[in-house]
Parts: C-alpha cells; sequence; structure tokens
C-alpha cells in the first residue's frame, strides 16, 4: 500500500500552463474564423433596421400624400418642410335641375348654403372640423385665387342629410369644376425633417393659413414619425400648362453606428381639381 501511495501524484503547474495557452490557442482560432461572420450579421441587421425606419417614414409619407387636395402640396425653400391639405374625400355637386325642374344647384352667381350631391354622399363622421373645397388651382401664398388655403374657395362645412350638404355660411365659390367636383378638406398637413436633432415629425390640426405656415407649425398636433435621420430632401414638381400632373420626391438618409442608408422615392400627386 506505501508504494502505490507514493506512486499517485496531482498534476502539476506545468501541465496546468501547458493546458490554459493550448485552451487559449484554440479559442483565438475558433475566433478569428466566427469573427467575421458575427461582424457581418451585426453589419446586416443594423442596415436592415435602418431601412426599414427609411421605409416605413416614406410609406407612412406617401400614403399621406396621395390623399392631398389638388395643388395644394408646397414645399418651403430649405427642402426640410412640406405640406398639403389632406382631404377625406369628395363627391360631384348639382349643377342642372332634373327632367322635372327639381334640385338644389350649387350656385355660382351668388352666395349659397345648401347644394345637392349627385352620387354617394362623402363620410363626415371625422372629429373636427371640415371644410368644403371647389375647383382648387393654386398653393402660392402670393396667390389668393383659386387656393383652399385661403378662404376664397374654401367653405366651412356644416350638417349633411341624404342628399344634399349644407355650409355653415353662405359660399360664393369663384369657378365652377369642369368635371363638378368637390373635395372635402380635414386640415393641413406638415412633415418636419429637422436634422438638428435627427428626426421627423408629422403636423396637424393646426389653423390652415394662406401665408406660409411657422416652422414648425403652431398649434395642433405632433407626432414622431423617424429618429436617427442625418439627411433629407423634400421636392415638388408639376408638370405641364396645366400642371395637371406633379411630383414629390423624397430623399431621407438614415445612420447609426457608422452605417448609413440612403432611399429615395417619388410619389405621384393627382391635381385634377
Amino acid at each position: 500500500m506505501t508504494g502505490l501511495l507514493s506512486r499517485t501524484r496531482g498534476v502539476t503547474l506545468l501541465e496546468m500552463i501547458m493546458v490554459i495557452v493550448i485552451t487559449g490557442i484554440i479559442g483565438a482560432a475558433i475566433a478569428l474564423f466566427i469573427r467575421q461572420p458575427v461582424e457581418s450579421y451585426v453589419d446586416a441587421t443594423r442596415r436592415a433596421q435602418l431601412t426599414d425606419i427609411a421605409d416605413t417614414a416614406l410609406r407612412r409619407m406617401t400614403r399621406d400624400l396621395r390623399t392631398a387636395l389638388p395643388n395644394s402640396v408646397r414645399v418651403d425653400a430649405t427642402g426640410r418642410y412640406i405640406e398639403y391639405l389632406q382631404t377625406t374625400g369628395g363627391g360631384r355637386y348639382r349643377a342642372e335641375l332634373t327632367d322635372t325642374g327639381t334640385g338644389d344647384l350649387l350656385d355660382f352667381t351668388a352666395a349659397d348654403t345648401q347644394f345637392d350631391v349627385i352620387g354617394a354622399m362623402p363620410d363626415f363622421s371625422a372629429a373636427g372640423t371640415k371644410y368644403i373645397v371647389v375647383y382648387n388651382l393654386n398653393s402660392n401664398p402670393a396667390v389668393a385665387t383659386s387656393n383652399a388655403y385661403g378662404t376664397d374657395n374654401r367653405a366651412t362645412y356644416s350638417s349633411n342629410t341624404g342628399t344634399a350638404i349644407t355650409l355653415a355660411a353662405a359660399k360664393q365659390f369663384p369657378f365652377a369644376s369642369p368635371g363638378k367636383r368637390f373635395h372635402v378638406v380635414q386640415s393641413a398637413v406638415t412633415y418636419h425633417c429637422d436634422l438638428a436633432t435627427g428626426v421627423i415629425r408629422r403636423y396637424w390640426g393646426y389653423a390652415i393659413q394662406l401665408t406660409p405656415q411657422p416652422t414648425p407649425p403652431a398649434g395642433g398636433s405632433n407626432a414622431l414619425l423617424a429618429t436617427q435621420i442625418s439627411g433629407c430632401s423634400f421636392a415638388y414638381t408639376a408638370s405641364g400648362t396645366t400642371q395637371r400632373t406633379g411630383v414629390v420626391s423624397l430623399t431621407l438618409q438614415i445612420s447609426d453606428g457608422g452605417e448609413t442608408v440612403r432611399v429615395f422615392q417619388q410619389v405621384h400627386v393627382s391635381n385634377v381639381p
């Protein structure tokens, strides 16, 4: 028994050091091989998140701009603010009497408070003040004619029956619409790209006015749309002699952790009043 115990011994310090060194070498070799795939995965995930931020913002802006009142889009000189009048619907007003001589026409020769709607009645269930606009042609603050940012062709809605709309006050619209159309405007909407804080905000529910809105608009409500904005540009172009085709160009640049994603999108806006 004594001889057996004398031959039994533990692990030496040298052996432990060798195990630690070999384990470190193996760990370093494994880390060297998996480092690049892991970094690539992290970078791809970051780029996907940045792209998702830009895509979500552009989708929301595109959806909103397609509800813009014809000829109401306007962009400030910096290209950081874009404003438009948001519609919730529209229809056709009665321009001629029926075969039996009945019907309530929308009078363009004198102030009128009520008119018949041809076809389906627009939905007026949304909360807040609503306006009736006929034949909008301008958004330029220097032009008051047929400009719904002023009161030239915009009247406050009061109520409606199944076939007729009543205005809050008598209104003489300056021009009849060639298509006998009217639009229902809910409010003005502004998108502001603030590079100082790296965010985009949506403003709505503030007072509509002919002169350029304060930047950002005063009053109403606002909500955060996107963060990590490092660059942006808004532009609006109307083409043709009657400017019936409008295109809004939206450019967003999102940055994080040394990664930058730049997204460009164009939105067609119908300017047929």
